[in-house]
């Protein structure tokens, strides 16, 4: 393979070799090393200089609102592509919108999206999202300034960073980066993506949101630099009626796919990631909230909300100004560059190994009543070498214990009584690289 040179705007050239779908340790060491900080902040920059980037803002110009700031969005993309031989599928998603409470009229809400495709399992996604627009105090406000400097370029930096970094390593599931549009006028970008992903047959792992992973300062006095939150939903939102009756005596309140990624992305901060802990939120979202994740829970598809664990009120949502000696608004000042950095770090380390891991076993079951042992059994899945059994205590958050049980279909963990704990399975590959847990039945089915 030859070396490359890439120069990404206006920085020194960095030199390096693509790396073959095979991870070693160091791999992910690197990937979050790789990760930088400026190049994160001269991006959150660029976004907040277009002055607003409203959903419903003027599309025509080249340094002004959405239109101005998706189409930067998209000739990043495709810079980072040629720089890697052209190894990024970039388009655009799109959709006409009206009739709503905040889009009464007809707009285009366009997403752009970046896949990096998968060498053996190019259908099988996983994917990073940022958002695109911004809002102030007034959610129709489409004309005043708006630079959503945290909410949410941080997000959409580090997912474009997330493909700089990512570009140069292959993998034999597709990696998608993304950029979604319409957050703030009610989801539609989610919706829009989401729907498209069910037409064109994506087989979708999982889906990280980054909504606001720059601020380290919240509105309660605190400033850490330490934590960041991963929201998930705890049942499924397609769950049907009898998966419910089969949930409530089978257990799965808090093992859907969406809370096994996000155990997931908790231990690769534990692994990867220097002082950084994960709070693991058990709510798919904020109190009363919502964020882009959630359009594809509606689908079916596992996906979280990684963000800051901090939040200040006074920097979202708000027009910029002085009152009662408080400033107002989501500047540029207020981003913690270096905190950004190390969350997209979170998430770059994250989606290697969902891309480089097989794919999470497939219709998982469990038998184990009136017994003193505990059967769990699977259907392999292309690229295992092997899989993985896992327990805990039905009150902890986290797999603590496990057994690796090589390539089969089939165990038996002997003098494990099911009624004491819960269980999953894990797909491995041949280089030690482990798949997300699934829960047995349909209440954990990645299917």
């Amino acid at each position: 393979m030859n070396m490359r040179s890439i120069a990404i705007a206006g920085l020194s050239p960095v030199v390096f070799q693509a790396a073959p779908a095979i991870a070693a340790e160091q791999d992910f060491h690197d990937i979050a090393a790789a990760v930088s900080t400026e190049r994160i902040e001269q991006d959150i920059r660029t976004l907040a200089g277009f002055g607003t980037r409203h959903t419903l803002s003027e599309t025509g110009s080249d340094t002004r609102g959405i239109g101005a700031a998706r189409r930067w969005i998209e000739a990043e993309f495709n810079r980072i592509s040629d720089a890697c031989g052209g190894c990024l599928e970039v388009f655009t998603v799109s959709d006409v919108v009206s009739g709503e409470n905040r889009i009464p009229d007809p707009v285009e809400v366009v997403n752009v999206i970046a896949l990096l495709r998968g060498e053996s399992e190019p259908n099988r996604i996983v994917m990073m999202s940022g958002d695109i627009d911004s809002r102030n105090s007034d959610p129709m406000d489409f004309e005043a300034d708006s630079p959503g400097a945290n909410d949410n370029a941080s997000g959409m930096a580090g997912a474009i960073e997330a493909a700089r970094v990512l570009s140069q390593y292959r993998f034999p599931a597709t990696v998608a980066l993304v950029g979604l549009s319409g957050e703030e006028q009610g989801l539609h970008g989610g919706r829009i993506l989401a729907q498209y992903a069910i037409d064109n047959g994506w087989n979708l792992d999982a889906v990280l949101n980054n909504d606001m992973i720059g601020n380290i300062t919240g509105v309660n006095g605190v400033s850490n630099n330490t934590t960041a939150r991963v929201f998930s939903e705890g049942t499924r939102y397609v769950e049907t009626a009898d998966e419910a009756n089969q949930r409530r005596f089978q257990g799965g309140e808090v093992d859907s796919p969406s809370r096994n990624i996000a155990r997931y992305v908790d231990a690769m901060a534990d692994r990867y990631i220097p002082n950084l802990d994960t709070m693991m939120i058990y709510r798919v979202d904020r109190f009363g909230r919502g964020g882009h994740h959630r359009p594809f829970n509606e689908a079916g598809f596992p996906a979280v909300r990684i963000m800051e664990t901090n939040e200040n009120y006074t920097q979202q949502h708000q027009d910029i100004r002085v009152e009662d000696g408080i400033a107002y608004g989501d500047v540029i000042e207020h981003v913690n560059f270096e905190y950004a950095a190390k969350l997209t770090a979170l998430n770059a380390v994250t989606l290697a190994a969902m891309a480089w891991a097989p794919a999470p076993p497939a219709d998982v079951v469990i038998e184990g009543a009136v017994r003193p042992s505990t059967t769990l059994n699977w259907e392999r899945v292309p690229g295992a070498a092997s899989y993985r059994v896992h327990w805990r205590l039905t009150t902890s958050p986290t797999w603590d214990f496990q057994r690796d049980v090589g390539d089969v279909d089939s165990f038996t963990l002997e003098n494990i009584v099911i009624d004491n704990y819960f269980f999953g399975v894990s797909s491995v590959s041949a280089d030690g690289v482990q798949s997300p847990v699934v829960f047995p039945g349909p209440a954990g089915s990645f299917d």
